[in-house]
């Protein structure tokens, strides 16, 4: 984690850093994210972490009646306005005003007001899954892909959403057919582990594994 911040912490592209946190669903991108904040900022560099929950589509088009897989891969985030109102701003030549969210996940209202800005020298991370779709991967200055065996992706991310999903045994359904399902959609489109800069190996978040790194040193 610190070789990787140090890695991260020495680009200066002449704007803020966009960094995707990739993977699929379970394997830990969000702490991994927020570690990696921390292993930034003792390198001197500001950094922050966007919540993905707040980039989400409102859900009557989360849900317009796709297979599950299919309606999650396509519908579930608004990367779109991801583009328009955080990495285009944070690019080269952007005003540095970015959206911090654009949806309320709980109210499944539009969130309009939400807005900060960043110094040049920030890093701005965002850890979702489906990163490298298409046009996407190229608003990204470094994309950090988490490999993770989708057994055990599916068993933590079971565990993490049984109370919302309605308990493990529709935890387990709702993964095998439409979470994991669209992730399977994903790694084979798109191949995201080939064209990751970075891919850590994260069976165990406690021990996260630098399988590739690159990134000039």
């Amino acid at each position: 984690m610190d070789l990787l911040a140090r890695r991260l912490g020495a680009l200066s592209p002449g704007h803020p850093l966009r960094v995707g946190v990739d993977g699929v669903c379970g394997a830990g991108k969000t702490r991994f994210a927020r570690d990696l904040v921390g292993a930034l900022a003792r390198t001197g560099r500001d950094a922050v972490q966007l919540d993905s929950d707040g980039f989400h589509h409102v859900r009557e088009v989360r849900r317009r009646g796709k297979d599950p897989a299919r309606g999650y891969y396509d519908d579930a985030y608004d990367f779109d306005r991801l583009v328009t109102d955080v990495l285009l701003p944070l690019g080269p030549g952007g005003s540095r005003r970015y959206a911090t969210r654009i949806h309320d996940l709980e109210t499944d209202a539009v969130v309009d007001d939400a807005w900060a800005r960043a110094s040049e020298n920030s890093v701005v991370l965002f850890d979702c899954t489906f990163l490298q779709r298409g046009g996407l991967r190229d608003h990204w200055d470094a994309v950090v892909f988490l490999d993770a065996d989708l057994a055990i992706a599916r068993a933590r991310g079971v565990a993490r959403d049984r109370e919302q999903l309605g308990g493990d045994d529709a935890a387990r359904a709702a993964y095998d057919a439409r979470y994991l399902a669209a992730c399977r959609i994903y790694l084979d489109e798109e191949r995201p582990v080939a064209r990751a800069d970075v891919v850590v190996g994260h069976d165990d978040p406690s021990k996260p594994e630098l399988r590739r790194l690159d990134l000039p040193a």
